[in-house]
């Protein structure tokens, strides 16, 4: 059969809030064909079918919409665990 999924991830290395890196991944049959990073600020395609998405994404609302997706998904989330590490340790 075939798979098609998404992968979201806080990437960070510190306790401050500002390290951390919002990556949102599309893979097919194990293979990622398009990424937004919120390093990068923008959507970038890997296959012939990821390059077109990210032009088409680029240049509408969707970017807009994933811009924020590191202060919503990510800050909470990444506090919420460190708070909990930090108190185990």
């Amino acid at each position: 059969g075939f798979r098609y999924y998404m992968v979201a991830e806080c990437e960070f290395n510190s306790s401050k809030l500002n390290d951390i890196e919002y990556i949102f991944s599309y893979y097919y049959n194990k293979l990622e064909f398009i990424r937004f990073s919120s390093s990068v600020g923008k959507y970038v395609g890997y296959t012939e079918v990821g390059i077109k998405n990210a032009e088409k994404w680029n240049n509408g609302q969707e970017v807009i919409s994933s811009r924020g997706e590191k202060e919503r998904y990510c800050f909470h989330n990444v506090g919420v665990f460190t708070e909990s590490a930090l108190t185990k340790s």
